[in-house]
């Protein structure tokens, strides 16, 4: 009698036993949404999910294991599911990825890799590797190496999927910004601060007339060079319109320098691609209601000013004195907190 109580009290725990899920729940909350529904994907795979208008959402999703990235359809992080996996995300779309929060069941995955993403923004500081010399950036970049190193083997239950990637990313990842960064460097001795600024003259500006760097002689001149065309250009020009706002009446004009040179326009001949090119300049300005100083440089990529300054790529930004030298030939971004230290630094 014993043994069959134990065999059915085995059977009946067998039955009971739930069977491992095929698919993923994702739910979560996002507050000031950007949109009406996130999009989970990779190379392979895409869903959207609807978001609610009190941000939240709630859904199921049979995936590959892996890491996906998560679009609110303006920002993005990365979230790694797995069948099975119960995962609720809540974050605020003002301050992304400082409030992206993780909980349920493989939760710790995906908080790992928004800890190793607030991590790299945190030591590559652009602004601030930019300023130091080539021995200083290599010091510290090796010392990036080895901290970003260590977090990576610093929890054992995370999925070696995700680490194992890391690792074998992190020295060409680190290795491209040294290229990107040693231009910089080199840069800022061939273009001195307090050397004498490359001029521009006569350069036609949006407003009617021309407009040159010595019109604007006895206050700071702040240079975004940009295109119509350039997608990082156009990302950095909320943050532009509000560091304008933010500075107006104080001893600072803001110019922003088109390149457009017809790119992106079928045109037959060069002044027809540079007739388009401006058409196109002037409608995107009247689109975005930009301010400013908006000027286009003659001979786009080719004209002297921008040669001068050994600009290859852009946006790139340029902050000249009162007395027309140069402050920095790769001023920080107007996205950056950089650009308003330096600011206050100068007393503008």
């Amino acid at each position: 009698m014993k043994k069959l109580l134990i065999l059915s009290l085995a059977i009946a725990i067998i039955a009971c036993k739930e069977e491992p899920k095929d698919y993923a729940s994702l739910s979560g909350k996002i507050t000031n949404k950007n949109s009406d529904s996130i999009t989970i994907s990779t190379r392979t795979y895409s869903k959207t999910i609807k978001v609610n208008e009190d941000g939240t959402f709630n859904d199921t999703l049979k995936v590959e294991t892996g890491v996906h990235t998560f679009y609110d359809g303006t920002e993005a992080t990365s979230v790694f599911l797995k069948n099975g996996f119960d995962l609720n995300i809540t974050l605020d779309t003002k301050k992304f990825d400082k409030s992206v929060e993780f909980t349920g069941i493989g939760a710790e995955h995906s908080d790992f890799l928004a800890k190793n993403r607030l991590l790299q923004q945190e030591l590559l500081d652009l602004d601030a590797l930019r300023n130091l010399d080539m021995v200083g950036l290599e010091n510290e970049l090796n010392n990036i190496e080895s901290k970003l190193s260590d977090f990576y083997a610093s929890n054992s239950q995370i999925d070696t999927s995700i680490t194992n990637v890391l690792k074998k990313n992190l020295k060409p990842m680190l290795g491209s910004y040294k290229n990107y960064l040693a231009g910089s460097i080199i840069l800022k001795t061939e273009l001195p601060k307090g050397s004498p600024s490359p001029s521009f003259e006569d350069y036609e500006n949006y407003k009617g007339g021309t407009t040159s760097l010595s019109d604007l002689k006895g206050k700071y001149v702040y240079v975004d060079v940009w295109a119509t065309w350039c997608g990082p250009c156009k990302a950095e020009i909320p943050s532009l319109k509000k560091l304008e706002k933010d500075y107006h009446g104080k001893n600072i004009q803001f110019v922003s320098l088109s390149v457009d040179d017809g790119r992106g326009y079928r045109a037959e001949t060069k002044e027809e691609a540079a007739t388009l090119a401006k058409e196109g300049w002037k409608a995107m300005i009247k689109e975005k209601e930009l301010g400013g100083i908006q000027i286009i440089a003659p001979e786009g990529w080719q004209s002297q000013f921008v040669r001068d300054y050994k600009i290859n790529g852009i946006p790139r930004f340029l902050l000249i004195d009162p007395e027309g030298n140069i402050v920095s030939p790769d001023a920080p971004r107007p996205s950056s907190e950089s650009i308003t230290k330096l600011f206050t630094e100068l007393n503008i």
